[in-house]
């Protein structure tokens, strides 16, 4: 385990932060690529012993304190019966979501085994980790799982998933809800010290609808597993996260994107890490622009003492993006280290 990544999760004061990246093992890197030209990306994530080569990958190269399951948030759909492969453009489902052919679903039973994979990723990453090095889960939020179950994708305006959310939502996550605990379960099985509930299509919803429809199972989720489950939305604003307020206290800790400010959310965190939020579009930038703009955004955390920024993970606004500069990931890396220490 990190000492750091645990000191976060336990709010210690502490100088430098544990810092991991979304989608820190990906397309931006040459060790994944080197994979992926040898091996499907199916491949890559079913394959227990392949998962845990790619998620070595980034700590090896760029020494992040925190590795993730290398996996993807769909394969619930797939146990479920919506089956699911990967092309070019992105995830396809064999077919989507509808208030007519729900009863299609598989039921819990029949749809875990197919999950079993995960657990068995999860042993072989953390035996092939060093010592000092934490090791996380993750699983889609409910809501955005729907959203994919529904559309295909969570892009554009969600026409049909909102339409249908009141009825069809609700009876999905019947379906959804008893899988998603029990793959949490798998990952914890395996070895992981806390399990990332990845809701990226929160942001979609209002604010109001966020509080009424996805809190019931998000709740759900982390009243299982108190102080066990991190959560992360993107695109939600300041009402999204004083409606999380009350489940504060049984999450890990949550992620937030960079619009939001982070420093002045540690000051208000009460319970748990706080996880981001550098825009990872800055990556792209040259190197001396890109040191301007991290001395920047790290000049509000170096006015916090280390106990006033207890609980932070460090980290981008979303995942690292296709074709990011490696030397640019190694350079906020530093960058913070030392600006911090």
């Amino acid at each position: 385990m990190n000492e750091k990544f645990q000191n976060a999760l336990a709010r210690k004061a502490q100088s430098v932060p544990p810092i991991w990246f979304m989608r820190q093992a990906g397309r931006y890197h040459r060790h994944y690529q080197a994979l992926r030209a040898k091996h499907s990306f199916m491949q890559l994530c079913k394959n227990p012993k392949l998962a845990a080569e790619v998620a070595l990958g980034p700590i090896t190269d760029f020494d992040f304190d925190v590795s993730i399951l290398f996996s993807d948030l769909l394969f619930p759909l797939e146990a479920l019966g919506m089956g699911l492969r990967y092309e070019e453009t992105g995830p396809e489902l064999d077919w989507h979501l509808t208030p007519n052919n729900i009863s299609q679903l598989k039921g819990l039973k029949e749809a875990l085994p197919l999950l079993e994979f995960q657990k068995e990723a999860v042993f072989q990453t953390r035996s092939l980790l060093p010592k000092d090095k934490s090791l996380i889960g993750f699983v889609g939020g409910p809501w955005t799982l729907f959203t994919y179950a529904v559309e295909g994708s969570h892009k554009g305006n969600l026409l049909s998933t909102k339409t249908w959310m009141a009825q069809l939502y609700p009876e999905f996550c019947k379906y959804l809800l008893p899988l998603l605990l029990e793959n949490i379960k798998l990952q914890f099985a395996g070895g992981v010290e806390i399990v990332m509930l990845f809701d990226t299509a929160a942001g979609e919803l209002s604010p109001l609808d966020f509080q009424n429809l996805l809190l019931p199972q998000i709740k759900a989720i982390a009243n299982q597993f108190p102080g066990k489950i991190g959560y992360y939305s993107k695109g939600t604003t300041e009402a999204h996260l004083q409606a999380l307020e009350p489940l504060r206290s049984q999450f890990a800790g949550i992620g937030v994107d960079h619009r939001f400010n982070l420093p002045q959310i540690l000051q208000q965190n009460r319970s748990g890490f706080v996880q981001g939020n550098f825009d990872q579009a800055l990556l792209f930038l040259p190197k001396d622009q890109l040191l301007g703009q991290l001395y920047k955004y790290l000049e509000p955390f170096q006015a916090l003492s280390p106990g006033a920024r207890a609980g932070w993970i460090s980290g981008l606004g979303h995942g690292v993006l296709p074709k990011t500069p490696e030397e640019n990931v190694r350079l906020f890396i530093q960058t913070v280290r030392e600006a911090l220490k």
